[in-house]
């Protein structure tokens, strides 16, 4: 069996040789093959002369231009490239267990899923990053999804990175190249929705390595929230209705920011609405650093920013596609590089 191994790339110096090394590390079964196709975007910073240098060692290694710059189209020339029956897709940005591509394999077939994954496991160095790493695997951060869960084994709405059969492709459509961000979730979602099945299991082990400043994770913040309105648009519907929750929760704080300029009435709701988000920011704070008390001062803002960043983000968004919408056109959303 040929496996092809799709990777997005740009400006990854720092990691792609240790990525690289990983691919070439892995363990798996007599008669399973596999071809890496990496799709660089013009990387300036000598990312592509190392992955030149790794393609030239290992015959299974191509490199492919992707001039776009954004990780959907990458993904696709290197699925309309790919040879084998099966598409597996890992990021340069991970750290993976020397079983992860047999595992996905066993798993896509023992489970007979349209696409597996493993849950969304981290790893991190620094207070920062740990905090930014405890809060995403919290409910409270990121909503409770299954998918943050590394003991839940089952059928989920999305899983890290993908594992398909290559027909699935055929079947429902490629990566919407519309989206710079949240084109995975995008794609699990018309999945499901024409009767596909998603499954997680904990065998299947990668590390996403989180942002490690808040600036940096307000950043990626705002734009999946801007990009979730594309999708919604595009499908009429929310994958799931905690999507709309941070948006809703800034909505209420501008309404009573602009009431309490007119009325107390407005004065106590802006109270109400800041003072219950702090009590529950500062017990979910409480309950993330129970193993680790160094971590609670930062704690209450990196939730913040999770929760902030995401909904302005999507407000946002809802903007650009209103203004579009006035000006008789179609909403269009900007291209931004990897």
């Amino acid at each position: 069996m040929l496996v092809s191994i799709i990777v997005p790339c740009r400006n990854e110096l720092r990691h792609v040789r240790v990525f690289l090394d990983s691919v070439v590390a892995q363990e798996f079964p007599t008669g399973l093959q596999i071809e890496m196709l990496v799709a660089d975007g013009y990387s300036s910073d000598g990312t592509k002369q190392i992955l030149e240098e790794y393609a030239a060692a290992h015959s299974w290694i191509r490199v492919v231009d992707n001039p776009e710059l954004v990780v959907s189209t990458g993904l696709n020339r290197a699925i309309g490239l790919a040879s084998g029956e099966v598409i597996l897709r890992m990021d340069v940005h991970a750290h993976y267990a020397r079983d992860y591509i047999a595992q996905c394999v066993a798993v896509l077939f023992e489970s007979g899923a349209d696409n597996v994954g493993g849950p969304a496991r981290t790893r991190s160095t620094g207070n920062m990053q740990h905090a930014i790493s405890a809060a995403y695997n919290s409910p409270f951060a990121c909503g409770g999804s299954r998918f943050h869960d590394v003991n839940y084994e089952g059928y989920v709405d999305t899983v890290t990175f993908g594992c398909w059969h290559k027909g699935i492709f055929a079947k429902i459509g490629l990566f919407d190249e519309d989206l710079v961000r949240n084109q995975d979730d995008e794609l699990n979602f018309r999945i499901t929705r024409s009767g596909g099945r998603i499954f997680q299991s904990p065998r299947i082990r990668c590390w996403y390595e989180p942002r490690a400043t808040l600036y940096a994770l307000a950043a990626q913040y705002l734009q999946y929230g801007f990009w979730k309105v594309r999708v919604i648009r595009k499908h009429g519907s929310p994958a799931s209705f905690r999507h709309l929750i941070p948006a809703t929760f800034v909505v209420s704080i501008i309404l009573a920011l602009v009431a309490a300029l007119f009325s107390k009435f407005g004065i106590y709701a802006l109270f109400f609405i800041l003072g219950t988000y702090f009590l529950a920011n500062l017990a979910a704070s409480l309950t993330i650093c129970r193993q680790n008390n160094r971590l609670f001062p930062a704690m209450p803002i990196v939730l913040a920013t999770y929760h902030l960043s995401y909904g302005i983000g999507f407000l946002a968004g809802m903007a650009s596609m209103l203004a579009s919408l006035g000006r008789g056109q179609s909403p269009t959303f900007r291209h931004s590089q990897t």
